[in-house]
């Protein structure tokens, strides 16, 4: 349901907006698989996270079937956890065939299953306008990086000059039932300093890199 703002509102029921995710990821995990491989437009937003991933310990939230797990993961000490199963079960085994190296787990972001500030960097694509609370995601994710550790973020936002068609790129994404949240105040009110960056679609696709910190200054660079 649309916001009085251009974002949406969250969730009022976020157990059963969890649930539908989850059913229809476990419905359509394998399709998912395939797309993300084949599609390169997808795969260039996500490779666009590698440059920023900072170790030796990496955790990525929602990895979905590893496929940019599987880009970095020879490099650094790395951990991923997903909510759905299907997910976390294709990951494996294309991490097996990959010869990636990865400890997965399946958990909720709003209770990550690590102790607090264990993590140099964590990284979540495509994702976060699937949780019910942002706020709650971004308090658990900022809660396991340990200090002056960071989180690299792409996904999708309504494009800050507000042009035509990552408007309408953005509309679509939240017809899909997805969160479209203001970014740049979610990241302050979390006590994050971040860069943004336009990935693609006509800015509608955004990389945030945030640097876990006790201050509230921002560093933002529009398109």
């Amino acid at each position: 349901m649309a916001g009085t703002s251009r974002h949406t509102n969250e969730p009022e029921d976020a157990a059963r907006f969890t649930r539908q995710w989850d059913e229809a990821y476990t419905r359509f995990a394998k399709t998912y698989d395939v797309a993300v491989r084949l599609l390169p437009v997808w795969k260039t937003w996500l490779r666009r996270a590698l440059p920023h991933i900072r170790g030796p310990r990496v955790l990525e939230v929602s990895f979905g079937t590893g496929y940019l797990l599987s880009q970095y993961s020879g490099r650094f000490e790395t951990h991923g956890v997903d909510y759905n199963r299907k997910m976390a079960t294709i990951a494996r085994k294309n991490g097996r065939r990959a010869g990636a190296k990865a400890h997965l787990l399946q958990g909720n972001v709003e209770a990550l299953p690590y102790p607090d500030a264990c993590f140099d960097c964590v990284v979540n694509t495509m994702a976060f306008t699937g949780y019910p609370n942002g706020a709650r995601a971004l308090g658990e994710m900022k809660r396991v990086l340990r200090n002056d550790g960071r989180l690299v973020l792409i996904d999708v936002t309504f494009p800050s000059d507000g042009n035509w068609l990552g408007t309408r790129v953005a509309k679509l994404w939240e017809g899909s039932g997805d969160v479209l949240r203001d970014m740049p105040e979610s990241f302050r009110e979390a006590g994050f300093d971040y860069t943004d960056d336009s990935v693609g679609a006509w800015g509608s696709v955004r990389l945030y890199v945030a640097k876990k910190s006790e201050a509230t200054l921002t560093r933002g660079s529009t398109d």
